[in-house]
């Protein structure tokens, strides 16, 4: 019966795993990021030495307590969670530590500005689009050019008709934390 429950109980977390996005899991790590770090697998009054927010710097990375700098920007949740585990084990200073890592979406925007109700920064969300930030943004304004929409995204813009994006809800593009979009006003 206890070979039962655990299987049982493997298959229930198993199946977890997958409803959990890969994108909340699997965010890609920038400069300015906050994360939140939680150490097990080491005795109780340690955990309270690596257990903490931390913030990746100018640089790209964070300072870890008996380890130093690490790493973090360009880099997935789940490999910097691999990486300082592994650097701990390495430098034998935890034989067998569990890194337990989160970007909390508060600490993540994307911009909206331009010919917008209200533009402002836009808390993001994994489902968040185009579509949905602007209508976070209170919408366009009457002069606003909705066939010319621009989103940055790393160093390049994507231009969007929104007037297709209603008519094909396919094109409206999920956004990034980071990503910047800006209404343009129609000239006519």
């Amino acid at each position: 019966m206890k070979m039962h429950t655990k299987a049982s109980v493997l298959s229930i977390l198993a199946a977890l795993a997958f409803a959990i996005p890969a994108s909340a899991q699997d965010a890609v790590l920038r400069e300015g990021d906050q994360i939140e770090i939680r150490l097990g697998g080491v005795p109780a009054e340690e955990v309270s030495q690596v257990t903490g927010v931390y913030t990746v710097d100018g640089d790209g990375f964070i300072n870890m307590p008996h380890i130093g700098k690490v790493r973090a920007a360009g880099s997935t949740q789940s490999q910097l969670q691999g990486a300082i585990e592994s650097t701990y084990k390495s430098q034998q200073i935890y034989t067998n530590p569990s890194i337990t890592l989160a970007v909390p979406n508060s600490a993540r925007f994307v911009d909206v500005g331009g010919d917008v109700r209200a533009q402002q920064r836009v808390p993001f969300t994994a489902d968040l689009t185009v579509l949905g930030a602007i209508t976070a943004a209170g919408g366009f304004t009457e002069y606003a050019d909705q066939s010319k929409v621009k989103l940055l995204r790393d160093g390049k813009v994507i231009m969007i008709n929104i007037k297709d994006v209603r008519k094909d809800p396919s094109k409206d593009l999920k956004l990034k934390p980071g990503d910047k979009i800006q209404v343009p006003q129609s000239f006519w």
